[in-house]
């Protein structure tokens, strides 16, 4: 597994609290699975308290976009494929996803491409440099609908203005979802920080020609659920 990193950073220092956004449903990890990722880990970065060096990551000073919680990596996989001028680093805490995605790069050889198994707060928080990430997407996060859960979106005040801290100037924050009122929520914290400007929100019928259109958003659309393309930038 690859860990370019540097800068000690002192773990118990830090100010930033959360509350978990997700759930975790593993499934064991079959024969084949446990074999690409013991076998196939280049594209993995170890977790660390250290921040990462970008470049000495990726072998240039390409832009770098991250993508928090990429499920399976179909849609992250073929946006490298696109976009190969650009570094992609995708953060996922489901292992079968992280094996997924390993398989696929693999088999596409991808080289632009680095995941980390891990809390995307966490990596943000300690791993990534300030000023240092060119878009962060966040396609499809739990909505977490009931009034009572809804302290659990990972779309809070603290997480938006860690972001903010990691993007550079004319960087973006991207989110796409399916809920109305998570929608709602996300534009009110948005729009309320200072350093942000609002780009573009689209409907469904407007989707952005150049956002690969993931498995989730074609069942949202056979369902008839309207989607959310939200697009802040850091000014």
């Amino acid at each position: 597994m690859i860990n370019i990193c540097q800068n000690k950073y002192n773990k118990n220092t830090t100010q930033f609290f959360y509350i978990r956004s997700f759930v975790l449903r593993q499934r064991r990890l079959t024969k084949h699975k446990k074999h690409i990722i013991e076998n196939k880990s280049n594209l993995l970065v170890n977790f660390s308290y250290d921040t990462i060096n970008m470049v000495s990551l990726f072998g240039n000073d390409a832009p770098v976009v991250m993508e928090i919680g990429f499920g399976r990596g179909d849609s992250l996989v073929e946006m490298t494929k696109l976009n190969f001028s650009q570094n992609f680093l995708g953060i996922e805490v489901y292992i079968p996803g992280i094996s997924s995605c390993i398989n696929l790069a693999t088999r596409e050889k991808i080289t632009n491409l680095r995941l980390i198994h891990h809390n995307a707060v966490e990596v943000l928080e300690y791993m990534i440099p300030d000023s240092s990430l060119f878009t962060v997407q966040l396609f499809f996060p739990d909505t977490w609908e009931k009034k009572r859960h809804n302290k659990r979106r990972i779309v809070q005040i603290p997480f938006a203005e860690l972001i903010l801290r990691k993007l550079k100037i004319g960087g973006f924050f991207h989110i796409v979802t399916d809920s109305k009122n998570y929608a709602e929520h996300i534009l009110n914290i948005l729009n309320g920080i200072r350093g942000y400007k609002k780009q573009s929100v689209y409907s469904a019928v407007t989707r952005p020609s150049n956002r690969i259109l993931t498995k989730f958003e074609q069942r949202a659309h056979i369902m008839g659920q309207e989607i959310w393309d939200i697009k802040f930038l850091k000014v």
